[in-house]
């Protein structure tokens, strides 16, 4: 537990816990379908192991999460913060609108858009999706998502597949994509984005994706 407010309201006792850095985060991650230690820390890659594994210890003792060997399951009132993340998520979408060049991860959105295919869509057997980010550190530039029946992975370093389709696109479009602020054909139209390979994977691709859960929330006019 964090810092105590003394304070009996229970806003306050539950932000000694929650309001801790990395904290909710953590809980996104773990309503999100992450279990392993590994997989909650793709989700939070800037977060270093140490602390990870304190604040999960945290959680433990709290009684918001269960651990069984090396998996962490949400318990009954971990699985109540639900709607509080889902609230947050929306409040942000519609009222913290920029995006900050620091913000901007590609680990971090090709583990969500990982999370998030749609397996109806997909071809069949192995493929591989090669992402280039010109817009980015040369060591964070070229990114793959191999896909196969039931698994899918993302890799900073070249898998030794062959690539199926190559997308290339500046970091912010595609982010601006998975947000929900940036459709697929407005950006290829645009020539923001760009898909290379066989014609019916580049029709294709777009429906291989669903978008971020939260990018059909309205925007407030400004």
């Amino acid at each position: 537990m964090g810092a105590s407010y003394y304070q009996f309201c229970p806003v306050a006792k539950a932000m000694e816990l929650l309001d801790e850095r990395w904290t909710l985060l953590i809980v996104r991650e773990l309503l999100s379908g992450s279990e392993r230690f590994n997989e909650v820390r793709r989700g939070v890659p800037r977060m270093s192991p140490t602390l990870l594994s304190k604040r999960l210890n945290q959680l433990v003792r709290a009684g918001v999460l269960d651990k069984h060997d090396d998996r962490y399951v949400l318990t009954p009132a971990g699985e109540e913060l639900r709607p509080v993340v889902e609230a947050l998520a929306v409040w942000g979408v519609r009222w913290i609108g920029e995006l900050g060049d620091q913000d901007l991860d590609p680990k971090l959105l090709l583990w969500d858009m990982r999370r998030n295919l749609t397996p109806d869509a997909l071809p069949d057997g192995r493929t591989v999706i090669r992402f280039v980010f010109p817009d980015v550190p040369s060591r964070n530039r070229h990114w793959w998502l191999v896909i196969s029946p039931g698994t899918a992975d993302v890799c900073d370093a070249d898998p030794g597949h062959e690539v199926s389709v190559t997308v290339t696109a500046d970091l912010r479009h595609l982010v601006r994509i998975w947000r929900g602020d940036l459709t697929w054909d407005a950006a290829l139209r645009s020539d923001a984005l760009r898909i290379q390979g066989p014609e019916p994977l580049r029709r294709t691709l777009p429906a291989w994706f669903t978008l971020s859960p939260f990018a059909t929330i309205p925007r407030p006019a400004r």
